[in-house]
């Protein structure tokens, strides 16, 4: 099946092909049409997946065919995603695919001043991509009209749940016209159908077609897994020792914490390696030229923490390091889910001391397998060391735990939360809309044919 074959507007099927792309993935050959009918959809799908077209793509071209409800401005579609990279890429995606139709967008989140995204959706806009927090924010000062929206989507709506959003999203869902039939059209996509989800999805969507590419908590197959043994003192020696041997170019690492972050790209860059951190803790500017430098072939490693790397998409990135694995096993199928995205091939390596035995144990008993154990000649571990206490959050994830989470819309210690930056006496307006994504361009899959990863 071809883009061309799924009912989209000319205009559309145009956009999509100067990016390079003729073949949808499984999930937009299943949802694209299933949104062209005007259901409510309920999808399982990983990032990497091809989800974000599978919803901008008809949300586009209904939007493109169907005459407004109203002759002012307000918002007909709102997309809400957990995380400003998120936003900003698709917000992205939008403009790419949209670029032929005469449709509005916009992307408002935290961290950057809120007078210009006042005056943004004071000119009207069709489209609106926002954060939870923020867009409570413009809401309260009743800068934005939801009253006449046609589609909702909510997208990584695992990730909002499990960063607390929850309580957000339903102040949100209060605001807005019915749906159902003849109503609003709800579009719920989602790595994980946990039990939350599923209550969530209920009380949402009106007799969803329910789509489901990847099973619960499956990793990319063609990811190659593999453990490096190593104590706790050499992890940053042997992971220089990786980069540099292997001569690799662009390698996503992982870190549990803000700080530990900073302090491994500090280390890298000594060691004469390009090297910049992403976490909560940098101001959106920051945030959006490490993502480019890295994109850009800039910095070789950049050093993330897991909530600011949710929803980075990086084209055909090779390499992710789990330089110390994360206390939530799940977090462990979202960061290898960096890599091997649309068919290409991808390795991720963690590097493990004998404090994370348990943390490795529970990951592969997730994952249904047994990870292959490789020592690296040099860098073996001492036997004699003990094992020191590290601090386990186990799967039962706190909706207020103090993590990564809180400065992506949440309160942490005091810290300015998405709604306390949004106000401008204490933020400086920035240029720029977010993160600058690599969506849009062309992946190539296994059988030979260009896909569209966005």
């Amino acid at each position: 099946m071809l883009f061309s074959e799924l009912g989209l507007a000319a205009e559309l099927v145009r956009a999509v092909s100067e990016q390079g792309y003729s073949t949808p993935t499984p999930v937009q050959r299943q949802a694209i049409p299933a949104i062209l009918n005007g259901r409510d959809v309920l999808a399982g799908a990983q990032t990497g997946t091809g989800k974000t077209a599978g919803f901008t793509l008809p949300l586009l071209h209904l939007l493109h065919t169907q005459k407004p409800k109203s002759n002012r401005r307000a918002v007909r579609a709102l997309i809400l995603t957990p995380t400003r990279e998120l936003a900003a890429q698709v917000g992205e995606s939008v403009d790419t695919y949209g670029k032929y139709l005469p449709l509005k967008s916009a992307v408002v989140f935290g961290g950057l001043s809120i007078n210009p995204q006042i005056a943004q959706l004071r000119r009207g806009v069709d489209i609106l991509i926002a954060t939870p927090g923020r867009l409570l924010d413009h809401i309260a000062q009743k800068t934005v009209d939801l009253s006449q929206l046609e589609i909702l989507v909510l997208d990584e709506a695992d990730r909002m749940l499990d960063m607390g959003f929850i309580r957000d999203i339903r102040k949100i869902l209060a605001l807005l016209p019915p749906n159902g039939h003849d109503g609003r059209q709800n579009l719920l996509f989602s790595a994980t159908f946990s039990d939350e989800i599923r209550q969530l999805a209920n009380g949402l969507l009106h007799k969803p077609e329910q789509i489901e590419v990847a099973r619960r908590n499956t990793t990319v197959e063609i990811v190659a897994q593999t453990v490096h043994p190593v104590d706790r003192n050499r992890k940053q020696e042997l992971l220089s020792h990786l980069i540099g041997s292997q001569d690799w170019r662009q390698v996503l690492v992982f870190t549990r914490t803000k700080h530990g972050a900073n302090k491994l790209a500090e280390k890298l860059e000594r060691d004469g390696i390009g090297s910049a951190a992403i976490h909560g803790n940098k101001s959106q500017a920051a945030r959006t030229k490490a993502l480019a430098d890295f994109k850009s072939g800039a910095v070789r490693a950049l050093v993330a923490t897991d909530i600011a790397a949710r929803g980075l998409d990086i084209d055909q990135l090779p390499h992710v390091v789990n330089y110390e694995l994360p206390n939530i096993p799940e977090d462990y199928v979202h960061r290898i889910g960096r890599t091997g995205r649309a068919g290409n091939a991808g390795e991720a390596i963690s590097l493990v001391c004998v404090d994370e035995h348990d943390f490795l144990r529970d990951i592969e008993r997730l994952i249904k397998r047994d990870i292959n154990k490789i020592e690296i000649e040099g860098f073996q571990p001492d036997p004699t060391i003990k094992p020191e206490p590290v601090f386990k959050q186990r799967q039962q994830r706190s909706p207020r735990a103090g993590n990564d989470a809180r400065n992506n819309g949440q309160r942490n210690n005091g810290k300015p939360n998405e709604r306390q930056a949004a106000k401008p006496a204490r933020s400086k307006p920035r240029r720029g809309n977010g993160a600058n994504s690599g969506s849009g361009r062309p992946q190539q899959g296994r059988s030979g044919q260009r896909r569209l990863s966005a």
